[in-house]
């Protein structure tokens, strides 16, 4: 039976599914891109670095070659041993679950989740291994069941050679999901090649997904589940040819990277931004930064509330300013520490040890601060400490940071921190945009507006008071 026997998912209604159950494909079918190793490439390059990268890429022409010419199972498993042999099982969980779903969620194909997301049963079969996938399609496309194919291991890392029956293409699909279903034929079955035919003729419909490279993704506020964080180094999805310019890049970028930091380190902070603007970093400044408080004055300096988006968000206020803002900081690496041209002080999660440093500081002059702890790479605010506000009476100034990062990305959750910054300084040309908000009206602050609002509402100024804890010999109900 010829693939194009089946009618196309744009003829499948979607209306009245709510008991049925759906199989789909993976690769070309609910993913509008038809091959994985964009993806296979981030597990590479995050789990094993650039020389796991190169090592994939040189192999990537005789997976080609033996897909194409020999077997599609032989070229699938060419690319698998060269992405996880040897690499650690927890690693590649970690980025199945915090890297990839930036990017699977991104390549959504419109129609396949129109049909799949209207089902009760939700299935996936996919040649792809099932480690690397599983995360996304159950935790942000609800699926119930993920067939793939299975990496061998040993002693907690991965061999790179694939379990029996092998890779899942053609009849072992049919034969999983058969092992899976047993006599029950599911309602709807989506796939987008040949070799998807064996499965698809098990279920009661078949529909194939045509190959369309212009059809747009969905978009993220259709998924079931909003994507908030997420990690990784690289910007871009790794196609073959991003690949190879990532590699031929790093030389390159590592030593220019050590300029920029040298740079930002050494020179006077007046000079530092005319220093970056000729090394290919811009800065650019919005609204109306505040004069610095002179000491004779007897105020309180001014502080900077800045929205987090990398560790360099103080450095580059302080470039825009002309002057070094000293930053409080919640967890820095010590290389950061050693490098950095401003002064930083840790926070001890103390609040009374803490307002007491702080106050100290302000009375020194300006502070900066990032309310909200850690960094987030989506347009979304995090929850800011209700300490920052009562700690001046003065000049409260939110500050709004924008970073633009073409290559690498200049923050990381499960990478080693120190780094980060050169990871930023590597990219071709990164830019950061500090946007001055106008001071904070005193009835917005927490030492006013924020209680006048709890008390309104709650009836209580919003303040937690901890129960009393019950007795250990008390038992609960008599």
């Amino acid at each position: 039976m010829a693939i194009t026997a089946f009618p196309t998912v744009d003829k499948c209604a979607s209306i009245g599914r709510e008991r049925d159950t759906v199989v789909a494909d993976l690769d070309g079918t609910l993913l509008r891109g038809r091959n994985s190793f964009a993806y296979l490439a981030l597990i590479a390059f995050e789990a094993g670095g650039i020389l796991r990268l190169l090592f994939l890429v040189l192999t990537a022409p005789i997976a080609g070659l033996l897909y194409y010419f020999v077997s599609e199972s032989a070229g699938i498993q060419v690319l698998i041993f060269a992405t996880f042999a040897g690499l650690r099982i927890c690693d590649i969980e970690s980025i199945a679950r915090a890297v990839l779903p930036k990017f699977y969620s991104s390549d959504l194909h419109p129609e396949s989740w129109r049909v799949f997301s209207s089902c009760r049963k939700r299935c996936v079969l996919t040649a792809n291994p099932r480690i690397m996938v599983e995360a996304f399609l159950k935790d942000f496309l609800g699926a119930d069941l993920v067939l793939g194919t299975e990496i061998g291991t040993y002693k907690g890392r991965a061999t790179g050679f694939v379990k029996n029956p092998g890779v899942l293409i053609g009849k072992n699909k049919a034969d999983s999901l058969k092992k899976a279903f047993g006599d029950e034929h599911p309602e709807i079955g989506l796939g987008d090649r040949q070799t998807d035919i064996p499965f698809m003729t098990l279920c009661k419909e078949g529909y194939i997904v045509p190959p369309k490279p212009d059809v747009k993704a969905v978009t993220h506020d259709k998924l079931p589940k909003a994507l908030v964080f997420h990690d990784g180094r690289l910007v871009q999805k790794p196609t073959p040819l991003l690949a190879v310019l990532t590699i031929l890049w790093i030389p390159i970028g590592f030593p220019l990277a050590c300029l920029r930091i040298a740079a930002g380190s050494l020179l006077p902070m007046s000079m530092v931004y005319y220093a970056l603007w000729a090394l290919g970093v811009r800065v650019t400044v919005k609204g109306n930064p505040p004069p610095p408080v002179k000491s004779s004055s007897g105020r309180s300096g001014v502080l900077f509330i800045c929205s987090h988006r990398t560790l360099l968000d103080p450095i580059f206020l302080s470039t825009a300013l002309g002057r070094p803002i000293p930053a409080v900081t919640y967890s820095v690496s010590r290389l950061s520490e050693i490098i950095s041209p401003i002064k930083t002080v840790r926070l001890s999660r103390d609040r009374a040890t803490d307002a007491s440093m702080i106050k100290k500081l302000l009375q020194q002059g300006d502070l900066a601060i990032c309310p909200e702890g850690t960094t987030c790479r989506e347009p979304f605010p995090l929850r800011f400490s209700a300490l920052l506000a009562e700690l001046t009476d003065e000049l409260v100034v939110p500050v709004a940071m924008e970073n633009r990062m073409s290559m690498f990305r200049g923050t990381t959750a499960g990478g080693w921190k120190g780094i980060d910054l050169f990871y930023f300084f590597m990219n071709p040309s990164p830019a950061c945009e500090v946007t001055f908000l106008k001071k904070l009206p005193a009835e917005l602050t927490c030492k006013s507006g924020k209680k006048d609002k709890f008390r309104a509402l709650a009836g209580n100024d919003g303040t937690v008071v901890e129960k009393p804890r019950i007795k250990a010999d008390k038992v609960l109900g008599c």
